[in-house]
């Protein structure tokens, strides 16, 4: 495994919350070397704490609205979708994500689990889409791709996204919440897929990770939360648009390690109030989502989502007006990225006739 410090100047983590962040002391030993993006939810006015000793941005509402303007419509409030702000103004190569209510899990053995070296180990290393290996992640210390895999096929293709997993508190909705009270995950599995091309998955965006440059643009979490009428779908919805232009593009998504700690279940009755109707939804956006074939001349993730958000208009658009509303959003946040994140060439042209000054 790579060194964790080797990515310290390429790596911001994005944490959204409405609290105090007492549990980045727990996090210390392995996000102290990295910059903080965090974004908080809720009246701006509240005064968030944090550790001393962390490198750290804090926006609120109030800086959405001053860095986006009219674009800031398209950035959720009172959701934990509001951190795909955070990803908008990095300025960093990959991206590591974090609920506030998660905390450093033990593998089997007692030792703690540096989840950020985990993540990164996943993204410096190629994913296999094409090709399911039977011993999981082929490029894992002591594995490696068995008989009959075509070598043709062993290269891999660049990893996009890590997606990590949960100890104690499971990620579930609330149907499942509210039959199984109880349930906890105590299951460690040593293990790391490439989710193959053309399956869908859950996305949880609580311990999640991304190469910025190669999807970065794709990870809209949606317009979630106060004024909508759905919630809890924002990781989901971007994880749907992300695989299918991973999928498009030739990238990998990988889950499995690492694991973190979920340390609270969230109100399952609450829960069901903000995701009553994303579950009707779901039987209409999965297939939605499962017949997508992105166009061979959409060759960015801009232009492949942009295309997304009109499909998304003309077939769901027909399920409820939300959605019509959500495309003209997934366009607005595409627009926001390009203009804080201009092509190298563009930012370059800016710079030259003085428009961008430091």
């Amino acid at each position: 495994m790579a060194p964790v410090a080797d990515l310290k100047d390429e790596l911001d983590i994005v944490i959204p919350t409405i609290r105090n962040l007492d549990f980045l002391e727990q996090w210390r030993p392995f996000f102290q070397p990295y910059h903080l993006i965090i974004v908080q939810d809720g009246d701006p006015s509240n005064a968030i704490q944090v550790p001393n000793g962390f490198d750290y941005e804090l926006y609120n509402r109030n800086h959405v609205n001053k860095v986006l303007g009219p674009k800031a419509s398209c950035i959720s409030f009172k959701d934990s979708a509001c951190r795909c702000f955070g990803f908008l103004v990095s300025k960093k190569k990959y991206i590591f994500t974090i609920d506030d209510d998660c905390f450093v899990a033990k593998d089997p053995s007692g030792k703690e689990i540096n989840a950020l070296a985990q993540h990164i180990q996943n993204l410096l290393k190629p994913s296999t889409p094409l090709f399911f290996n039977t011993l999981y992640d082929p490029f894992a210390e002591g594995a490696d791709f068995v008989r009959g895999y075509p070598f043709s096929l062993r290269e891999g293709v660049s990893t996009a996204i890590s997606h990590g997993l949960w100890l104690n508190i499971p990620d579930y909705d609330a149907p499942t919440q509210l039959v199984k009270p109880r349930e906890r995950n105590t299951r460690y599995v040593d293990a790391v897929m490439t989710i193959p091309k053309g399956t869908l998955f859950p996305m949880c965006g609580m311990n999640l990770a991304f190469d910025r440059e190669l999807i970065g643009p794709a990870m809209y979490f949606g317009l979630m939360g106060d004024g909508q009428p759905i919630g809890r779908y924002d990781d989901m919805w971007a994880g749907w648009c992300a695989k299918v232009i991973c999928d498009h593009l030739g990238l990998g998504v990988k889950t499995g390690l690492p694991y973190i700690w979920h340390s609270k279940a969230s109100n399952p009755f609450v829960n069901l109030k903000k995701e009553y109707k994303g579950i009707y939804w779901q039987e209409d956006m999965i297939p939605f989502f499962q017949s997508i074939v992105l166009p061979k001349e959409c060759k960015t993730v801009q232009e492949c989502y942009i295309e997304l958000a009109k499909r998304v208009k003309d077939k769901l658009g027909p399920v409820d007006p939300y959605f019509q509303k959500l495309g003209d959003a997934m366009v607005t946040w595409i627009e926001a990225w390009n203009e804080l994140n201009p092509p190298p060439q563009t930012a370059a042209l800016a710079h030259t006739n003085g428009v961008e000054k430091n």
